[in-house]
């Protein structure tokens, strides 16, 4: 059987946090930088429908697709390699299989059978796996296996795809990622859980056709040819993938290791042309050699798993070499700050952002933070929970409310400055009452957002129920607190600024989930640039 779409099957061997989603999307942008169409889903053995509902602490931060999937953090490396949206086909988790197979067993589509693993779980598997190429934009589709080859979860992916392997024997390859440690005491790399790691994969009945191998040292050829000899691959499809000093010097050291090739070679496909990444490594050369620095401070209560805030942290990378400085991140624990130590915490800062997040935990300590930025001037971004929580120190300590609060926390509090939407408090599910996905916003034209972006009308994605309350909106305005970003359709407020201020900018908006590589999003650039302002270096 033929299919015009080509697949490549990335699973993980020995341990897990190898990096199979850098790996992935490295290995997309030298496939898309030769000219081929490129996508990358994941598929993520848990049990859960999808992250929505998982603590950060649980699996890093919760991606939001333009579509409103709430999707793995890795796809958020996938867009920012390779510049493209991804929607909620790129995420596959177990839970969706067994909901969809299950709700099909219920409405009798499958005619009364005994409903199995295999043929109907590894069925919906292949299925969903195949989405995107049956829409015929994409030659080729990557799909990164989450999880560690030899768990119990992960069996029926892994099964599908062996059964891909030969209804499209042509069409498919597996790319294995493992693990060559060091051990220090014998002075030597070993080789030995790759060979146990491709034999667990034979005993499955998947042949892997490229073995990425992670290392801390060089791959010599002695060990290369051991390792092709002992897993049945060719030796140049033995690659080396040595740590990297950035996650964005990865595909530069994988076009070194000829992955690319190797992988068009498997598939039967023409090399093209040599990748173009030039833009790419003008972008390493610059993150490499900023002319400044800057400290910004990072207000929240996950600080202790960065994964929490991966597209917070990446979007400060491009912004900072967007703007030629180096934007370090002071990592602060939202529930650590009170009024007596905040000047500590927080006043040796050239900016502040604070950021997303739900529940009370924490959140006395980020409006104790904005409290301060604004007295003092310092340069201040809020996200979500972060612009809410600007609201609220505004309600309480400009227009001298002191029981201003979300009814988030405080169900029945007497000023809600920031609610649920009526339509939306009739809905019991969680993933239900939320805000997703892409919205519009028009901007007032002369603000601070709207000159960034150097347009009024933007789109951004949401993850949020409350928002602010617009019965108070007028006397905010009066106050020098104005709304510059609003939906058009509803009215409801997307941006604030405070006159008077160097920059005070907070969006209910996620800007950090669209920036890129090769798009740095506007909002941070921006704000980067009013620090480098406010500190003197512009």
């Amino acid at each position: 059987m033929s299919n015009s779409t080509k697949y490549v099957f990335v699973t993980g061997g020995v341990t897990s946090s190898l990096g199979k989603g850098i790996i992935s999307a490295s290995l997309a942008k030298l496939l898309q930088a030769r000219g081929y169409s490129v996508t990358i889903q994941k598929l993520d053995p848990y049990i859960n429908v999808d992250p929505g509902t998982l603590n950060p602490y649980e699996h890093g931060e919760c991606f939001v697709t333009e579509d409103g999937a709430e999707t793995d953090l890795d796809l958020g490396h996938y867009e920012r390699f390779l510049n493209v949206p991804t929607s909620q086909a790129n995420n596959v988790t177990t839970g969706k299989i067994y909901q969809s197979v299950i709700d099909k067993e219920r409405r009798g589509d499958f005619l009364g059978k005994t409903v199995q693993v295999i043929p109907h779980i590894t069925d919906e598997i292949k299925e969903r796996i195949q989405i995107l190429g049956k829409k015929g934009t994409y030659d080729i589709v990557i799909t990164e296996i989450g999880g560690t080859v030899g768990d119990i979860e992960s069996l029926p992916y892994v099964e599908a795809v062996r059964q891909m392997m030969w209804e499209f024997e042509n069409d498919c390859i597996v790319l294995h990622l493992t693990l060559v440690p060091y051990l220090s005491a014998a002075g030597e790399l070993k080789t030995k859980p790759t060979q146990h790691s491709v034999k667990q994969l034979l005993e499955l009945g998947v042949q892997p056709d490229i073995l990425c191998c992670r290392t801390e040292y060089e791959l010599d050829l002695n060990l290369r040819r051991k390792i092709a000899k002992f897993c049945n691959v060719s030796m140049n499809a033995v690659i080396e993938a040595k740590d990297a000093e950035t996650i964005y010097d990865v595909p530069i050291l994988m076009q070194a290791e000829e992955l690319d090739k190797v992988v068009l070679e498997k598939l039967s496909l023409p090399t093209k042309s040599v990748p173009n990444l030039e833009s790419w490594c003008d972008f390493l050369s610059r993150l490499k050699q900023p002319k400044s620095e800057l400290r910004i401070g990072l207000v929240g209560k996950y600080v202790e798993l960065k994964d929490s805030y991966k597209s917070i942290s990446e979007a400060f990378i491009h912004a900072g070499v967007a703007n030629e400085t180096k934007v370090n991140i002071e990592w602060i624990h939202s529930e650590k700050i009170t009024q007596k130590n905040v000047k500590e915490l927080v006043g040796h800062l050239d900016g502040v952002l604070v950021a997303p997040g739900f529940g009370s935990r924490g959140i006395s300590g980020k409006i104790e933070t904005v409290r301060y930025v604004r007295e003092n001037n310092i340069p201040f971004l809020g996200i979500c929970l972060g612009m809410q929580c600007a609201v609220i120190e505004f309600a309480r300590n400009v227009l001298n409310w002191p029981e201003a609060h979300t009814t988030e926390i405080v169900e029945d509090c007497k000023v809600p400055v920031i609610n649920m939407m009526e339509e939306q408090k009739e809905i019991s599910e969680m993933g239900g009452t939320m805000r997703l996905g892409s919205y519009s916003c028009q901007l007032t034209p002369g603000s601070k957002v709207s000159l960034a972006y150097n347009t009024d009308k933007i789109k951004e994605r949401h993850r949020h129920r409350y928002e602010f309350n617009n019965e108070f909106l007028d006397i905010f305005e009066e106050n020098g607190l104005k709304a510059t970003g609003k939906n058009p359709e509803s009215g409801l407020v997307e941006v604030i600024e405070l006159e008077g201020h160097p920059w005070f900018v907070a969006s209910q908006f996620h800007p950090e989930y669209r920036s890129t590589v090769d798009n740095p999003h506007p909002l941070f650039v921006a704000f980067v640039h009013a620090v480098l302002e406010n500190k003197g270096l512009n």
